[in-house]
């Protein structure tokens, strides 16, 4: 299959050159977009990683790259330090804008940038692409087929093995080892995002987080119930030590049950779907994306997934999913979970203020 025809509208500049970069620019390649430019505060680093991609400009001041390569849309991918100033030059210019998560330092910072898109009239998405993952967009065609009947609790059992010894993380991404907030913050969020794309908006959570791997700053296990409406429940169960049974621990991250009135359906680490009706023995599931060798990239393709989406809504005006305005509740849950843990008590969202002490 020929990739789409590029058009001036997807013309992409891309900054950071980080761990997760190249993810980013493996999908911009296979959605058929145009990476005119990179910038990175390391030249080095930066020309590199454009070299291994055939971009010609490289920069290390994102804000003269905008200028002098005008791209249609602008691609950060920074840890949370430094995203604003960026963010705020691509929105300034009003070039529609892909923010990685964590979104901003704060809840504070989050809304400054949300609330500029807002005042600018420009998109800007945060890049949360678990929910694009092909098999939690099967587990959500067939919640919307009613394929469940009734459908009442989740539960997410987070196993990803990479979180131990001395050297947890500094092969890939060494900054969590000083996060003062790592598991909900870094990781839990994608699944505060996916639960509230399965079930609906999160109307309460309880939760209770723990440091097992001394070395680092932040938590890296996690027990959190969430309460939906119509008395649905999820719980995420989850620690960076411990792998699970997969012949890639990242693909999945872990394992999950949905259950409803007509059966659960399993998803284990090779990202098969299983579902076993009521009474009736556990049967393989077939989906698109199913297949390990059919989804290309990270995730199971999701970044590329994600990616092509906010391509299709500059395109043709498609609707769009993970605009920042909307993430804001993910932000707003995540805070609850700090604060229901730090308390003691399950936190009510409709009674919670992220922003208050």
């Amino acid at each position: 299959m020929n990739p789409p025809q590029v058009s001036n509208r997807d013309r992409i500049a891309v900054v950071g050159a980080g761990y997760f970069a190249a993810h980013h620019l493996e999908a911009w390649r296979a959605c058929g977009a145009e990476v005119v430019g990179l910038c990175d505060i390391d030249l080095q680093r930066g020309e590199s990683l454009a070299a291994r991609f055939g971009i010609l400009n490289t920069s290390t001041d994102a804000a003269q790259m905008f200028d002098d390569v005008r791209p249609a849309l602008v691609d950060v991918a920074l840890p949370p330090a430094a995203q604003r100033d960026v963010v705020m030059a691509a929105l300034e210019r009003r070039i529609p804008t892909i923010c990685q998560k964590p979104f901003g330092r704060d809840w504070a910072e989050a809304t400054a940038m949300t609330e500029a898109a807002t005042r600018l009239r420009t998109p800007l998405v945060v890049h949360e692409n678990f929910r694009f993952t092909p098999w939690f967009r099967e587990c959500r065609r067939l919640i919307d087929a009613g394929h469940f009947g009734r459908l009442h609790g989740a539960s997410f059992r987070l196993r990803p093995g990479d979180g131990q010894g001395p050297d947890a993380y500094l092969n890939r991404q060494p900054y969590f080892q000083t996060m003062p907030q790592l598991l909900v913050r870094e990781t839990a969020v994608h699944f505060i995002d996916t639960f509230r794309y399965l079930l609906g908006e999160v109307r309460a959570v309880t939760a209770r987080l723990r440091r097992l791997n001394p070395v680092i700053a932040g938590e890296d296990a996690a027990l959190i119930v969430f309460d939906f409406d119509d008395d649905r429940t999820a719980l995420f169960d989850g620690n960076r030590l411990n792998d699970h049974a997969a012949h890639d621990p990242r693909r999945t991250m872990g394992e999950m049950w949905l259950e409803g009135e007509a059966g659960v359906l399993r998803l284990d680490g090779d990202a098969r779907l299983w579902w076993k009706a009521h009474g009736q023995p556990e049967q393989l599931h077939t989906y698109i994306g199913g297949d390990a060798g059919s989804a290309k990239g990270a995730f199971g393709g999701a970044v590329t997934a994600l990616q092509a989406h906010v391509l299709a809504h500059l395109r043709a005006g498609t609707a769009l999913e993970n605009a920042a305005a909307d993430y804001l509740s993910n932000l707003r849950v995540q805070a609850a979970i700090y604060h229901s843990h730090a308390s003691g008590v399950r936190v009510v969202m409709a009674d919670f203020d992220p922003s208050g002490p």
